[in-house]
């Protein structure tokens, strides 16, 4: 396959390709969802998710790396639905108040934006679930990493599924066995484990994800061994023992706003930020080094490996067909009032400050 940092339109040939490849590893699902779904109904939809984000990076340097984070969190339950995107309501728990996203998962009001200007050019035709997809694709290659052919189609789920966020999502704080059947379960293999891992090339970190690792690891009493000194340092003064947990800092320490294959570079000096990242390559035997290595050295290889596993992550159980909605508002399914799942999410986020505060 393909993959270059240039933003132009794949030709057909590279299409055709590409579809036959991926319909062979998915099977019938994926092979409902094509690169040119919205050709005829929203043919600027890729270019308007894509000067959205431009204009959100010019205030938010991290939005790239929050955005892919949303689409990650949102296929790992229920599949690639959009069901992260929606508020509480009287029906519904949102996957956003779940432990992995709650305080953490953010750049919602970018995607309302895209979905503002979507449905301002293209009326009830683009779904927040490809939103997420599309929004993926430009915010790596606006960083200067892989461009790939997006493949389309997927339909927005009605429900949420707060308890599946809890069991599913990978934690910072997991061990490497724990999260590669996390990604087994739904379809991933370690090599998507590493690649997809890669993101952390770019984006940032709240003091909680990683302050595990800083004083009292696996209740030790002490730092974690595989972290670099000079880096243990400078995280705890950024994260002091007992301190609000709420100071962030880059994932990627040498180029925080680039995507590139820095992150598997700083592996290799146990300069990884979280313990789930560097467990990647200090994990004595494990597979997951040789696969770290090869990144490390070959950054063309990473970028093919990357796109590969994007477009495999977001295949899995895409609704499509005539199956779910295309959500007018992502915050909320279709017919429901969006002040009402407003008044809920406000109250919602009362209790999560109010747990946030009783935690300091």
């Amino acid at each position: 396959m393909a993959v270059t940092r240039s933003s132009t339109t794949c030709d057909g040939l590279l299409i055709t390709s590409l579809l036959v490849v991926v319909s062979s590893l998915f099977g019938t699902s994926s092979a409902q969802l094509n690169a040119t779904f919205y050709s005829e109904t929203c043919p600027n939809a890729s270019a308007i998710v894509r000067n959205t984000i431009q204009q959100a990076l010019q205030s938010d340097p991290r939005i790239g790396g929050s955005l892919i984070r949303l689409h990650f969190h949102d296929c790992f339950v229920n599949g690639c639905d959009g069901s992260l995107l929606l508020d509480d309501s009287g029906s519904i728990q949102s996957e956003k108040n779940a432990a992995p996203n709650a305080n953490s998962a953010r750049g919602f009001n970018v995607v309302d934006n895209i979905k503002t200007a979507l449905e301002n050019a293209c009326p009830g035709v683009v779904s927040c679930s490809d939103v997420l997809a599309l929004a993926s694709e430009a915010s790596v290659s606006l960083a200067g990493g892989p461009t790939w052919t997006v493949l389309l189609g997927r339909r927005d789920g009605l429900t949420a599924n707060q308890a599946g966020a809890n069991s599913s999502l990978p934690s910072p704080f997991e061990g490497l066995n724990n999260i590669t059947s996390k990604f087994s379960a739904v379809g991933l293999n370690i090599t998507d484990l590493v690649a997809l891992s890669g993101a952390h090339t770019f984006g940032r970190a709240n003091c909680t994800t990683f302050n595990n690792r800083l004083f009292n690891f696996n209740g030790t009493g002490n730092p974690d061994p595989t972290l670099n000194s000079t880096l243990l340092s400078s995280l705890q003064q950024i994260c002091p023992q007992n301190g609000s947990g709420s100071g962030i800092t880059n994932l990627d320490l040498s180029t925080p706003d680039a995507f590139d294959n820095n992150y598997f570079t700083n592996l290799q000096s146990n300069n990884g930020l979280l313990q789930s990242d560097q467990e990647l390559f200090s994990d004595t035997g494990s597979p997951t080094i040789a696969i770290v290595t090869s990144f490390a050295s070959n950054q063309t290889l990473f970028f093919e490996a990357f796109a590969q596993s994007m477009i495999k992550m977001g295949n899995i159980s895409p609704l499509t067909g005539t199956s779910g909605e295309i959500r007018q508002d992502c915050k909320v399914v279709n017919g429901q009032s969006a002040t009402e799942a407003e008044d809920i999410q406000l109250q919602s986020d009362s209790v999560q400050e109010a747990v946030s505060l009783a935690d300091m």
